[in-house]
């Protein structure tokens, strides 16, 4: 596919490496039908791989670095499963991983919607104390403070606090390693 030239698998392709690897991607999987997409990365992200907005145009797709200087093989394939929630949504209004997206994954060649990358340390401990959480949906949002009124999920609910949807308020009370995710594999094999 794309030829970067990279040789040190930490240093990653650019964002504009970036949009030509979209370019091709468009052109070989969609026949350049999919929608335009800004792609930067995200430095935030610890728990996923990449993810895409579509609020504004163009939609932006983000990528977290932390995850492809540890799995660089990954990337490609992680644009191209957020190329095709783009394509979906565009052509469907689909944002999900329904029907049509996974039968547009095994056109692509893709064979499951889950990255098998783990999770990264954050870059900087948060001075977030909360976790906001919606049981519901599995929304989640950190923050300083707890509310000071009764707060709703923003997904499950747009227009305003609504009490069917509430939020659980879980409080970080510490950080602690409590193993990895080769200690964990390893267990599960037993």
């Amino acid at each position: 596919m794309l030829a970067l030239g990279r040789t040190d698998s930490s240093v990653l392709p650019t964002e504009a490496d970036l949009q030509l690897l979209f370019a091709q991607l468009n052109y070989r999987f969609f026949n350049g039908e999919a929608p335009g997409c800004r792609i930067r990365y995200n430095e935030r992200f610890s728990n996923c791989a990449g993810r895409i907005t579509y609020s504004e145009r163009p939609f932006l797709i983000e990528l977290s670095p932390k995850h492809f200087r540890a799995h660089p093989e990954a990337l490609e394939e992680t644009l191209l499963h957020e190329m095709i929630h783009a394509w979906c949504f565009e052509r469907f209004r689909d944002a999900g991983h329904g029907a049509r997206f996974k039968k547009k994954m095994r056109e692509c060649g893709l064979g499951s919607i889950y990255h098998d990358l783990g999770s990264v340390r954050p870059l900087n401990e948060s001075s977030k104390r909360y976790i906001f959480r919606c049981e519901r949906c599995a929304f989640e949002v950190l923050r300083r403070r707890k509310p000071g009124k009764p707060a709703s999920c923003p997904r499950c609910n747009k227009r305003g606090f609504d009490p069917r949807f509430p939020l659980t308020i879980y409080e970080i009370t510490g950080t602690e390693a409590v193993g990895n995710s080769l200690g964990h594999a390893a267990q599960r094999g037993r």
